[in-house]
């Protein structure tokens, strides 16, 4: 009798403290669909330890486990929590990991979009053998796309190197004028002071693009240039020294000169490197790609903290870039490649800046209409596809990434960039870009409230209505 008084009282105390259901207020306001907010989160968990322990007769308590038939509604509340989440999470993979997956897949098989020059001012043996092999170029691995410049057009190593710090071309192979004749001059007289590096010149601009010139610009041309000087080399040499032979006797004075100058035998030619615009700053990498997510998460954490008082966001916006742009001169990034190093940093910190209000405010826009709990899911999106077209050039990736154009982050590496190492500008573009971004994010901003505040008044009228039709027939049902 008293084990059966005791189930009724376990059972009475289930039913009892059961939480009640919902408003759709509260709802909204969930992280996740159907979690319970956080404010209540204490309450509940007092209500399932009470409905777990009751009294025997001893006055010993006694827990229910999670599969207890008294946790049934608790229980299948939980599961459906667990699955949307699991669900929208599992949407979010496939709609944003293949973007980036996608921006890095395959680069190799495209860098014979990366356009490289080849400029022949020899006009000879050296340069037309060297130009040849560029063309029919049979070396296993990833290949450039080779084009034969007018050296007239090109003007001299200044204009060549003004032309790849502009962003004509990825790279220039130059084979300088009278390369021929200097080296063989130098076999006959025996030159002590000849340098084989003197031939050739590689120019490229590292600070275009680290990661395609580290990876594909200077190793692709790198190993081009050895092949082929080391086969010209061969082939030369035993041309010389078939001459030098003659009629089987050999030319004391020729070999003596060869002694005299063995660079002119082996390498015979190579090549020197000039890199017009070095990547100087390591630290500048968490400027250019992976500080960027860190700006959209910063811009995020605002958005959230301002979500119920938007009047206040703009002077917590105009200190953090400020914040941002310190940290940066810290750690000494060069603001002084283009401009002087104030200007540099003002104009750092108004694409910083920019870069900020373009991204905050677009999740300011999106939040209106996907509530706060939703926001996670469009940073992560806004964050994939913003970074996806910046890893690599546009010339390695799909045509589908083009469209980073005119994305934020791609204009803002690309300014921060002409900033800090003086490569191509387009400070122009890439403000109108960011501006654009920030007007359209005001007007969505602005249309998503009004379509908000007219459903919530529609709704309100509606209940309004059947409250009054309720009272109606209360009113009426009174009077019969």
């Amino acid at each position: 009798m008293a084990a059966e008084t005791n189930r009724v009282s376990i059972e009475t105390v289930h039913i009892q403290t059961l939480p009640p259901s919902r408003s759709s207020a509260d709802r909204r306001a969930e992280p996740i669909p159907g979690a319970a907010p956080q404010d209540n989160f204490e309450n509940r968990t007092a209500d399932v330890s009470q409905c777990s322990v009751a009294d025997d007769n001893n006055g010993e308590p006694r827990y229910s486990g999670f599969f207890s038939p008294g946790l049934a509604s608790v229980r299948r509340q939980y599961f459906l929590i667990i699955a949307r989440a699991v669900l929208l999470i599992s949407v979010l993979i496939w709609v944003s990991a293949p973007v980036y997956w996608g921006a890095l897949s395959n680069s190799a098989k495209r860098s014979k979009n990366l356009e490289a020059w080849f400029i022949d001012r020899d006009q000879s043996r050296i340069g037309q053998a060297i130009w040849q092999a560029f063309k029919n170029n049979t070396l296993p691995g990833p290949h450039l796309n080779w084009l034969s410049m007018d050296p007239l057009a090109m003007g001299d190593d200044s204009s060549v190197s003004g032309l790849i710090a502009e962003e004509h071309a990825w790279v220039a192979v130059v084979i300088e004028a009278n390369t021929t004749t200097t080296l063989t001059n130098a076999r006959v007289n025996g030159d002590k002071n000849y340098d084989p590096a003197s031939a050739i010149k590689m120019f490229y601009s590292q600070a275009r693009n680290e990661i395609a010139t580290a990876n594909y610009i200077v190793p692709i041309t790198t190993n081009l240039l050895q092949f082929t000087t080391s086969a010209y080399a061969t082939s030369s040499a035993q041309r010389y020294f078939a001459q030098i032979r003659g009629t089987g006797d050999t030319n004391d004075t020729a070999v003596q000169m060869i002694a005299q100058a063995p660079q002119t035998i082996s390498p015979a030619i190579s090549w020197s490197v000039v890199n017009v615009r070095p990547y100087t700053a390591p630290a500048a990498q968490a400027v250019t790609l992976v500080g960027n997510i860190y700006l959209c998460i910063y811009a995020f954490m605002i958005t959230m903290a301002t979500a119920t008082a938007r009047d206040l966001i703009s002077p917590h916006m105009q200190f953090l870039p400020m914040s941002y742009a310190l940290v940066s001169m810290a750690f000494h990034i060069p603001f002084s490649a283009k401009f002087s190093e104030g200007g540099g940093f003002m104009l750092f910190f108004c694409y910083i800046y920019l870069g900020m209000a373009a991204l905050g405010l677009s999740m300011e826009s999106m939040i209106t209409i996907l509530t706060p709990r939703f926001a996670p899911f469009f940073l992560f999106i806004l964050i994939i596809y913003n970074i996806s077209p910046v890893v690599l050039p546009s010339e390695l990736q799909a045509p589908f990434y083009r469209y980073g154009d005119g994305f934020p982050i791609r204009n803002l590496s690309q300014a921060l960039r002409t900033i800090m190492f003086n490569t191509k500008s387009s400070l122009g573009r890439n403000a109108a870009v960011l501006v654009a971004w920030i007007i359209m994010s005001c007007a969505t901003m602005t249309i998503f409230t009004w379509l908000i505040r007219r459903r919530e008044h529609v709704r309100l009228r509606r209940i309004a209505e059947v409250d009054s039709s309720g009272s109606k027939k209360d009113s009426q049902e009174e009077q019969k």
